[in-house]
């Protein structure tokens, strides 16, 4: 791995320097948006979290020799901030016009039964997670961050993430129990 690839320019002030940061960087965050809120909202809070960055540069430590940790924890707050507005957004839509049962649910149904089981158990398992564990275990898992990094991230003490992943991956267990996460829908019904 060379040096240019782990450091922040000293002249972050500079767009043109950001900009090293945003082709450096924004591959990683946007596939890390892009499995917590869907490809399209990730496109919206990949702009956010480097729009957030460069606002924030001049409080960012030059110490730290990687500035990925930094955008993750600007991502997952931003995430946070999106899931809040959303489920504003749906209180606010279920007082003003309730929902019909249209049929919908149906469909919802029929494409979960010819689902994999590893994601519905696995989404479960996740939604089930407290918010500050489910990120934890994201960024571990599917971004590949140290403890450390995630602490950075997030701005917790690293004994936090650790514990905080422990308990993630204790009840994520739980929740998938005796199943075979590598079995499909359809074979687990004909096995149970």
């Amino acid at each position: 791995m060379n040096l240019r690839s782990l450091t922040i320019p000293n002249q972050v002030g500079e767009p043109e320097r950001f900009a090293a940061i945003f082709d450096r960087h924004a591959p990683y965050i946007q596939r890390y948006l892009a499995r917590r809120v869907g490809r399209e909202m990730a496109d919206d809070l990949v702009a956010e979290t480097f729009l957030a960055a460069f606002r924030k540069r001049q409080q960012y430590d030059l110490q730290r020799r990687d500035a990925r940790p930094w955008l993750y924890g600007i991502a997952t707050n931003l995430i946070g901030q999106h899931r809040r507005d959303e489920l504003r957004e749906h209180r606010l839509r279920q007082v003003l016009a309730p929902e019909r049962d249209d049929g919908s649910a149906t469909d919802r149904v029929a494409a979960d039964v010819t689902a994999k089981a590893l994601r519905p158990l696995l989404t479960a398992a996740l939604a089930g997670l407290a918010p500050g564990d489910r990120d934890v275990l994201l960024l571990i898992a599917w971004e590949e961050l140290t403890s450390e990094e995630v602490a950075a991230a997030l701005g917790i003490p690293a004994g936090t993430v650790r514990s905080r992943l422990n308990r993630a991956r204790r009840k994520v267990r739980d929740t998938l129990g005796e199943t075979d996460p590598t079995l499909t829908f359809e074979e687990v019904l004909s096995n149970g």
